[in-house]
């Protein structure tokens, strides 16, 4: 990580608008300190010292964090509780393991993954088909995974 800045008011607003139409929820309130840090693989939104967004590909989109704290239901993919411990340590998602999936998501979408039981986020990545395609269960991968719990970006707040 590195050249972290603080956003000006007009970035921070834009950021806030293009995640709140994403996910259907408020993020961050009026007043937080938001900083803006470059990564290796993407970008990184700091909010009160805090890693709850990031920017990939020029789109932002939660982390794992950020998802727990602002509780969206958009976007998601739902997997068994038979992949948890891969997707956990950064695989990614397979066709065969999704249960569910929003209509929402085309290829080339950000999404987050979450389990069948506990409906927590375990992961954040690209969606490498559509959701009717995901549901037929086709074998070989369905999500890119790019932040997983456990990786560097989620014990950066530890």
């Amino acid at each position: 990580m590195r050249k972290r800045k603080r956003m000006r008011e007009k970035e921070v607003k834009e950021v806030k608008e293009q995640l709140e139409n994403l996910f259907d929820t408020k993020v961050f309130a009026e007043g937080s300190a938001v900083d803006f840090a470059e990564g290796p693989e993407f970008n990184l939104i700091f909010v009160n010292n805090e890693v709850l967004g990031i920017i990939y590909e020029g789109k932002p989109f939660l982390t794992i964090r950020g998802l727990l704290k602002y509780k969206p239901e958009s976007y998601a993919v739902t997997i068994d509780m038979g992949a948890v411990p891969y997707v956990a340590n950064g695989a990614d998602v397979m066709g065969p393991g999704i249960i569910d999936a929003d209509p929402k998501i085309t290829e080339g979408s950000m999404v987050w993954v979450r389990d069948v039981n506990n409906r927590t986020p375990l992961a954040i990545g690209v969606a490498i088909r559509n959701s009717n395609s995901m549901l037929s269960k086709d074998k070989g991968k369905a999500i890119k995974v790019l932040h997983s719990v456990g990786d560097k970006l989620w014990k950066l707040d530890e």
